[in-house]
């Protein structure tokens, strides 16, 4: 079976080694382009060192472009991480048809921040679905599903390369066989039970310091590594990144600065303490918690706000 695949980043990267491994014949591939001379994107340059002619995923809303690959998409075409809106022309060529990543157990969260809002909602268990794309978002016929927890702790990059990265290359060979073989299924989504949420982005990541604890630790684990959930200290924008709840309660307002030692610095939070130890100040790097707080000054009492 001749196999074309659409993705992008060290995920699209790991599924196209693993399909050669399975020894699936790769027809085509269809990755970013490298921009400006810039660092090729990491399947664009798996694809090129493997004597095959990438196609740009931007050109694709070219209607020759398109015809071109339309022309080699092969018998089936995997989508391995893909964020551009594709023409439905592109998911009906190959004569299997199209199978697509998504990390949720759909229909729970639709959309570009699957991981995001599992982690900020709440939800103790998430995982997986390949699917067959069609014209909406995420809404098409699930082939299958794996299913795996979401930590105490657990940030999007966490749950995302300690589980659901190698779970979805394993899951991708899992149903690019059973598709070969005539044995996948088209089972369709429950739409009553669906739920969307839009990319997370800086509207949604602002901290809310009077908020409950546990909601603050969510939002800042659902919100690592981006957009990074931020507050500000004085005019200055901040944002929060690597850090840990803990019980307890203190006098003061939420978001007071209660002490700051060598690891980082501790925010009273309503229903617990939050220990800080990794920061981004607007326009700088990533930086120990503990570096920023000598930088500029922080004292107990100090407020973010």
């Amino acid at each position: 079976m001749r196999v074309s695949i659409i993705g992008q980043a060290a995920f699209g990267e790991a599924v196209f080694r693993r399909l050669r491994d399975d020894s699936f014949d790769i027809a085509a591939v269809c990755a970013p382009a490298p921009i400006d001379g810039g660092r090729p994107d990491p399947l664009w340059s798996a694809a090129s060192g493997a004597g095959l002619a990438p196609f740009e995923v931007a050109a694709l809303g070219n209607p020759e472009a398109r015809q071109r690959w339309l022309d080699v998409a092969g018998d089936l075409s995997v989508m391995a991480f893909v964020t551009d809106i594709l023409p439905e022309s592109i998911f009906e060529a190959p004569r299997l048809g199209t199978i697509q990543y998504h990390p949720s157990l759909l229909p729970l969260h639709r959309g570009a921040s699957a991981i995001n809002w599992a982690i900020i909602n709440g939800d103790s268990e998430t995982g997986l679905s390949i699917f067959w794309p069609e014209h909406g978002i995420d809404t098409g016929p699930v082939l299958l599903q794996k299913t795996c927890p979401i930590g105490p702790d657990d940030t999007v990059g966490s749950l995302y390369f300690d589980r659901l990265f190698g779970m979805g290359v394993d899951a991708m060979s899992e149903a690019v066989r059973l598709v070969a073989e005539g044995r996948a299924p088209k089972l369709t989504q429950n739409h009553a039970l669906a739920t969307y949420e839009p990319p997370c982005r800086d509207e949604h990541a602002r901290i809310r310091w009077h908020e409950p604890a546990a909601h603050i630790y969510r939002l800042i684990r659902g919100c690592n590594p981006q957009p990074g959930a931020w507050t500000t200290y004085g005019e200055a924008q901040l944002r929060i990144f690597d850090c840990r709840l803990t019980g307890g309660q203190e006098p003061g307002m939420p978001g007071r600065i209660l002490g700051v030692d060598d690891e980082g610095f501790v925010i009273r939070l309503n229903g617990g303490v939050l220990r800080v130890l990794r920061v981004q100040p607007a326009g700088a790097k990533k930086v120990g918690a503990a570096e920023w707080a000598r930088a500029v000054g922080l004292k107990p009492g100090h407020r973010l706000r």
